[in-house]
């Protein structure tokens, strides 16, 4: 069966954090706890719960949970996902320790990323790992330019959270500003991909409709991943970084 439109769309969002995600755990030895904060319905929790590893969601959702619980039984995995009702806020008091933290797109809506990442570190096992996917400034100044958002942009420009307040999202980081983060959190980063560097400029009718177009919109957004020079025009940016 071909896969479908938003299926496609959804492998083009994601190949580059699931690539990398997905590698890193090929390297450790037996299944691993992971951790994912704000996983909600499951787009990642199903598919490594399906690779054999054990999978703890921590969402605010009671309706994304529910989803994920059905999501983990229709895919025969209900017995590797557990789930608990929370925010980054919680998570000390929810969880022990973990092998892998999933934190993708919540850094950016938190009053204190510095506290957020923080108690992350709190609950990495020695050697842990962080999977942090966050907005990227640089991306979204042009965006809101090129959307006719002139002032906005120019607010954006030099401050992180101008788009929050404004009511357009949440914060958005650059790579200078995420180092002393996680350094403040004793993390330290191992590799920086820039997510979504095209993707969000090919429209959305040729990924859709165009055969092998979306498969070959995958393929460059991995070859760009890790390249310094694309990564301001990436809409995210995804680190690994280990305590």
């Amino acid at each position: 069966m071909s896969a479908s439109a938003s299926e496609r769309r959804q492998s083009v969002r994601t190949g580059v954090v699931w690539t990398a995600v997905s590698g890193l755990l090929a390297e450790s030895d037996g299944a691993a706890r992971i951790v994912d904060i704000g996983g909600g319905t499951g787009g990642f929790a199903v598919p490594l719960a399906q690779l054999g590893h054990r999978v703890e969601v921590i969402d605010p959702s009671p309706d994304a949970l529910a989803a994920l619980d059905r999501r983990a039984r229709e895919a025969d995995v209900a017995d590797r996902i557990t789930s608990q009702q929370g925010d980054l806020a919680d998570l000390a008091t929810l969880v022990e320790d973990a092998d892998l933290v999933l934190c993708h797109g919540v850094l950016d809506v938190v009053d204190d990323p510095a506290a957020g990442l923080a108690t992350i570190a709190s609950v990495l096992r020695p050697g842990g790992h962080l999977s942090l996917l966050v907005a990227q400034r640089h991306a979204a100044v042009v965006a809101r330019a090129m959307a006719g958002h002139f002032q906005a942009a120019r607010d954006l420009l030099d401050d992180p959270s101008a788009g929050r307040t404004a009511g357009r999202g949440g914060r958005r980081f650059t790579v200078e500003e995420l180092s002393p983060l996680l350094a403040a959190a004793g993390l330290v980063a191992t590799t920086i991909h820039g997510v979504r560097v095209f993707a969000d400029l090919v429209p959305g009718p040729l990924v859709d409709l165009e055969p092998g177009a979306s498969a070959a919109l995958v393929e460059l957004e991995s070859a760009v991943a890790t390249r310094p020079e694309y990564l301001a025009l990436a809409t995210q940016l995804h680190v690994l970084a280990t305590r």
